[in-house]
This record gives C-alpha cells, structure tokens and sequence, in this order.
C-alpha cells in the first residue's frame, strides 16, 4: 500500500476533500475492467462511489487481486478525489492503494436479477445491504428521531413501558404467553395504561418501543412484532388529541422530505402528493364513514369494524389522511371514554393513510371515572384483580386524559409508498417467518 491518506472520511462527505487525499473503508458493490484499468463501485453505508484502478498505480499483483474478488469483500481504499459529472455523486475517487480487509467467499446470492420474495426474506440478513433496502432504513431511522423530536418539543417526556406484562391491553385473543418464573406473563401490546400511570406524575409522556400482536394475519399490513410510539397527556381533550396527532403527522412527513426527499425520488415515491399532507386533516364520523362505504357499493352495516378494502375505500376519497371518529362503544377497547352526547359511540378516532396504506394511528380519550371503568373491565370479562392497580389512577386524583399510538412501520410503509410491510423494518417477523 502506498503512504498514509492525509484524510479518512465517508462517501458522502468526499465532496470536500475534491484533488485531495482520502481514505475509505467498505465494501465492494459492483466492479468491470477493461484492459488495465479496473471500476470498483464502492459502497460504505453512507452512499455509493466509483473507485478507478489503473494497474500502473497500484502494481500488476495487487490488481490480479483485485480483479478476482467476489461482490461484498470489504476493503481499504486510497485515492484522489476527483470531480467527475457522469459519477454517481458527481465525484470518483482515482486509486492509488488499496488494502483487502475480507475477501467474500463466494459468489453474493442477491443479484440484480429477479429474487422472489421468500428467497430475499430467507436471506434479509444480506438484502439489507441494497441500495433500496438502506434507503428505506435511513427513513425509517430519520422518522423515529422525527417523532422524538417532536414529542420532546411539545413537553412530552419518554417513559419506558414494560414488555412483559401481567395482564392485556386491548384483548385476550392477540398476546403472546411467556412463561415468567412459574407465572403467566404476555409480550406487551401497548404501553398505553402505564403511560396513564405516568402522566400523573409528568403530565405528559410518551413510550417508544417494540410491541407484539399474535394476530393470524397475513395482510401487506401486519406483523407479529412492530415499533409503536404512544403519547398520552392529562387533562388533554379528545379535541386536544387530535390536533397534536395532525401536528405530529405533518412534522414528520415535512423533515422526511426536507432532509431525505432525494431518497423518496430514488424509491419511485410521488413526493408531491405528500407535499400535501398539512393541518388541517378531514375528519368523518364513524356513522359518516358507513354511510359514504354503502354509497361506493360495500356491504357493512353499523356496528361492524373495518376491514383493510373499508379504510382503503375512504382514504380514497381524500388526498391527505383522514380521521374516523366516534366509533361504536362495542366495538372498541374498555377503556374508551363513551362520548357524552351519545354513549353508543366513543370518544376514539382512527387516523387513516391516504393511497391504502390504512389506520397509522389510534386513539382516544380514556375513561376516567372509577365506577364506569370497573363496569367495563367486568363487561369485557376481564379479571378485575389484574387491573385493581389501573383502577388505582381512578381512585387517586383521576383526570381527563386522552393518547394515542402510531405504528411506525405503517407509517414508514406510507411515506415510502411501500408494497408490503415486510421491507419497513430490518428483520420482518410474520406469522410464518421467525428467521433470520
């Protein structure tokens, strides 16, 4: 290898460093040669670069070497950057060393061409390493922290649910059994009621972390395992709730296309109808909604719950999301406040994506009188004793208050315009996939 770099930098910074110096660290994507002058494309996490190899630079062995390497060995690049208008980039780097870290051992299983879907899930430990595929994980990354951000911006603090948990959330029927030291323990579906516990003591907060549904779906829509983030805040009116779920939304799709719209383009995202996604958002009653799906032709009737070609068929109707409020009592969890004006109904909104991507978000305000609670915990045959502490925060200083949860993979799912799901978290769990 030749002398030291003067500079170690990233792909994506090289534009700094133009008739300079640099060293890069990664791994190969793609190479071509002709004659003796090889193309390595390199890729390092941070983006994609062209590396020229000339065998007058680096010596005949090391571009023997070179020439026979396997997609994905990693190495250890010198060179000059040069500005070059045809480059991925706009820049290339002119190698004058290189050092190889780990040749791959064989020929790389994902190629350009068509894979089906199995063979890419069976082998998501490497799928992860296409161009699409970190795209799509950086604007997951980037809505995480965008949801942070906002939420801490507005007061919220972050407290940390338990995942093992005692008793259920929202029903018996989708929670995973763990057995906890001769004790029936569940993976948590929500952090909902500790965060209820917790707005007494902080006013407002919020949770942020995995949650698990042993829901037998198999729709583009549902995973067993998935990342929600959950405010909740005393003394916040159903009203309240769904302003800051509009201000939340909204936030997070402006700083996705501000600072990874380039991304969105790369994925075949319409970036312009995002563009549109501002407060305020439309909003139809529950009753509303049934009526606007038996004018278009579907067959429900009051009282039934949604399906996914339901909530497609409103979203359908408006260009930005769309909340669905005041559901029917009976079809929604214990504690959703009935609505004053007609108990028959909850005050509980579903926000829905636009273009079929469905409900990203559910909410309401939370019962908050003991004696209403307790009755609905006995209606939904729940064990009473598991839910005295939760009924402890109606017996001690009880408050209106309202949250919501949002699923962070649905939203990924919308905002990059994705098929399915599967392709917005790193390692997929389905009803049929526990592996890699």
């Amino acid at each position: 290898m030749s002398e030291e770099a003067l500079f170690e930098t990233t792909i994506s910074n090289i534009g700094t460093y133009e008739n300079q110096k640099v060293t890069l660290k990664g791994w190969l994507y793609n190479k071509r040669s002709s004659g003796k002058i090889m193309f390595l494309i390199l890729r390092d996490g941070t983006g994609i670069v062209q590396c020229v190899v000339s065998q007058k630079d680096v010596g005949q062995d090391l571009f023997a070497r070179l020439d026979k390497l396997n997609q994905e060995s990693s190495l250890v690049i010198q060179g000059i950057v040069r500005k070059d208008a045809r480059a991925p980039g706009g820049y290339e780097v002119g190698v004058t060393g290189c050092t190889i870290v780990s040749e791959a051992f064989d020929d790389y299983p994902i190629t350009l061409k068509e894979h089906g879907v199995e063979f890419l899930l069976d082998h998501r430990h490497l799928w992860i390493r296409t161009p699409r595929q970190k795209n799509i994980l950086l604007i997951r990354a980037e809505i995480i922290k965008a949801c942070r951000d906002f939420l801490d911006g507005e007061g919220f603090v972050n407290v940390d649910a338990p995942i093992m948990t005692p008793s259920a959330c929202e029903g018996t029927t989708t929670l995973f059994p763990v057995e906890y030291f001769g004790e029936q323990a569940y993976l948590s579906q929500s952090g909902q009621l500790y965060n209820e516990a917790a707005i007494m003591a902080l006013r407002k907060v919020y949770c942020f972390g995995p949650t698990f549904r042993a829901e037998k779906s198999k729709t583009r829509r549902h995973l067993t395992e998935f990342w929600m983030v959950e405010p909740e805040a005393a003394f916040m009116t159903f009203e309240e709730m769904l302003r800051l779920e509009e201000r939340m939304v909204s936030y997070i799709v402006e700083r996705v296309l501000t600072r990874y719209g380039h991304l969105l383009e790369e994925l075949g995202r319409d970036t312009q109808k995002l563009e549109q996604v501002k407060p305020p958002f439309p909003r139809l009653t529950y009753t509303e909604a049934v009526e606007l799906l038996n004018q278009k032709g579907l067959d429900i009737t009051w009282g039934d719950d949604f399906g996914a070609p339901h909530e497609t068929a409103i979203a359908s109707e408006f260009a930005k999301p769309v909340f669905v409020t005041h559901f029917p009592t009976k079809i929604k969890a214990f504690y959703m406040q009935p609505d004053p004006d007609n108990p028959d109904t909850v005050l509980g909104a579903d926000l829905l994506a636009p273009e079929g991507y469905g409900e990203i978000i559910g909410g309401g305000q939370r019962i908050h009188d003991y004696h209403l609670l307790l009755e609905r915990i006995r209606q939904h045959n729940l064990p009473v004793e598991d839910y005295q502490w939760y009924l402890d925060l109606r017996r001690f200083g009880s408050v209106p208050h309202s949250g919501f949860g949002m699923g962070i993979e649905r939203v990924v799912a919308w905002i990059c315009g994705l098929e399915h799901v599967r392709e917005t978290i790193p390692f997929p769990r389905l009803i049929n996939r526990l592996r890699p």
